[in-house]
């Protein structure tokens, strides 16, 4: 069985470890960046199947990291859930194959993410 790999993005990194710990425990990859110009850099190394980033974050906000990497590294088919608190009025939603209200139940996102992968 293929493993897949999940890139979480956000600057909070309790909510970093809780879902790495659950992806983990769900079989996943996991790689982690803390702001969208260190996940850009990672999608540059590694391959990854899937993003969880959030909205608000220094450097490169969720919607910012989406564009660039559509635009960048040509990665137009990357799936990329987006967890926000109250400020996900202002992303655009089209971007985004899921978007997830903070706080989020870690069992329906692993649920999506399962779904978005195929496994």
């Amino acid at each position: 069985m293929s493993t897949y790999t999940v890139l979480i993005v956000d600057d909070e990194y309790l909510i970093v470890e809780i879902l790495a710990y659950a992806l983990e425990d769900e079989g996943f990859q996991v790689e982690k960046a803390g702001d969208g110009i260190k996940a850009l850099e990672a999608l540059k190394e590694k391959r990854v199947d899937l993003v969880i980033t959030d909205f608000m974050m220094p450097r490169k906000n969720g919607e910012e990291l989406v564009r660039a990497m559509r635009d960048e590294l040509q990665l137009a088919d990357l799936p990329v859930i987006l967890m926000s608190g109250a400020q996900a009025s202002q992303a655009s939603p089209e971007l985004f194959v899921a978007v997830f209200e903070k706080p989020f139940n870690p069992t329906e996102l692993i649920a999506k993410v399962r779904e978005l992968l195929g496994s």
